[in-house]
This record gives structure tokens, C-alpha cells and sequence, in this order.
């Protein structure tokens, strides 16, 4: 009909090529019908136009199988390229990074914690809900560390907490939880001036962070272990 007709012609035009293709039908049609003009039609070949339907039917299976099949690319290229890129971020990115950076948020700049040491028995509580026996607040007290208090976080895994002690002395370390994960084993690393000593536990990830020249945080993270 006409609509549909003026909507073809627009694509046509927007799309010269499969345009200058039309116009070789046309005249091609027109070549043929001046060749056979005056001549009677002769009866139809019927077989070979079920061959010729055939010859279409096979390419147009190719075609969707060809389709079907970029698809499918697309879609396991774009998977597995995010899947890499999260792999090759990981990998990256140095272990327990958001520990160092809680540090030095929270610790190594002395601002305002969710729960100051008078709160002791409402972190532990916290804790626990969400790490179970591994949210122990340890007692430092005899190792010369009184808590500070704490604060509240959250990671893409879950909750997090860092966990702030001082000494007489007004050096302050912090033990970082979160929770656990696989690619974290045990060790340790140096980030500027900071050390940061890392394990994991039960349901959880620690880390044990402070200034490197702290020589009693050498001693306090195998203590946290045993502890765990």
C-alpha cells in the first residue's frame, strides 16, 4: 500500500547501497520484459523453481545461524571481558587496600568514631551479628593498647569494621575486619609508612594496621591469630 511503499522508499534512502541493488532489479526487470516482449510466456518450470526455493531457504538458515552466532559472541565477549576485568582489578589492586584506607581515615587522622571505648559491649554486639565468633573485640590492654573505639563500614561483600587501640604514647594501630575473602591469605605489606599485617579467619579477613616503625605490631597480629 501506499504507507508502506513511502516507507520503504525512506529506507531506501537511507541505505544507498541496498538503494543501487533495488535499481539493479529494476533493470534488469525491464530488460526482460523488453527481451520477451510478444513472445507467449512459456508453462512454468516447477522444478527448477522448488530448487530455487531451496537455494533461498539454505541461505536464509545461513544467514540466521551466521547472526545467531555473532550474537552469541557478543554476549560471552561482553561477559567474559567483565568477568577478566574483574579478575585483572584484583589482582591489581593490593590485598586489604580498604583496611590501609580505613586506617587512615579513621586511626591515623583521630576522627569521630561510631563507638568510643565506653561502647565496648554495643560493637561486640554488632560484630557478632555479623561475623559470628570471629567479631571478637580482642582486649589489648596488656600489651599496652586500650580501645578507642570503632566504626561501622561496608564493602561490595558485606560489612565491614575498623577497630581503633592507642597506646600511652598516643600511637594508635587498628584492626580491620571484613568479610572473608579467598583471595586473602597471610601476609603482610607496606603502604608509605603504614605496615598492614593480614590473615583470615572463620567468617572474616583481618587486618592488623599501623605505622611501620611500631615495633609491637610485629608482635600483636600472630596474638590476634591465635586468638581467631
Amino acid at each position: 500500500d501506499a504507507a508502506r511503499a513511502a516507507e520503504l522508499e525512506a529506507w531506501l534512502q537511507a541505505h544507498p547501497e541496498q538503494a543501487a541493488r533495488v535499481a539493479g532489479w529494476k533493470h534488469d526487470a525491464e530488460a526482460l520484459r523488453a527481451a520477451w516482449a510478444g513472445i507467449e510466456a512459456a508453462p512454468p518450470d516447477v522444478a527448477a523453481l522448488q530448487r530455487a526455493r531451496h537455494r533461498l531457504g539454505r541461505r536464509r538458515r545461513a544467514r540466521l545461524g551466521m547472526a545467531a552466532a555473532c550474537v552469541l559472541a557478543l554476549g560471552l565477549g561482553g561477559t567474559l571481558g567483565w568477568q577478566l576485568r574483574e579478575v585483572q582489578l584484583a589482582h591489581e589492586r593490593p590485598p586489604m587496600a580498604d583496611a590501609v584506607a580505613a586506617y587512615r581515615l579513621f586511626a591515623a587522622d583521630a576522627a569521630p568514631l561510631e563507638f568510643d571505648g565506653g561502647g565496648r559491649a554495643a560493637l561486640q554486639g554488632w560484630l557478632r551479628t555479623h561475623f559470628g565468633a570471629a567479631g571478637e573485640v580482642p582486649d589489648l590492654r596488656s600489651q599496652g593498647f586500650d580501645l578507642r573505639g570503632g566504626r561501622l563500614l561496608s564493602t561490595p561483600e558485606g560489612a565491614a569494621a575498623m577497630l581503633v587501640y592507642q597506646d600511652a604514647d598516643g600511637a594508635r594501630i587498628g584492626l580491620y575486619l571484613r568479610p572473608r575473602n579467598a583471595r586473602i591469605g597471610q601476609g603482610e605489606r607496606r603502604d608509605g609508612r603504614l605496615l598492614a599485617q593480614y590473615w583470615s579467619e572463620g567468617a572474616a579477613s583481618f587486618a592488623l594496621v599501623g605505622p611501620a616503625t611500631q615495633a609491637s605490631m610485629r608482635r600483636l597480629a600472630p596474638l590476634l591469630r591465635g586468638a581467631g
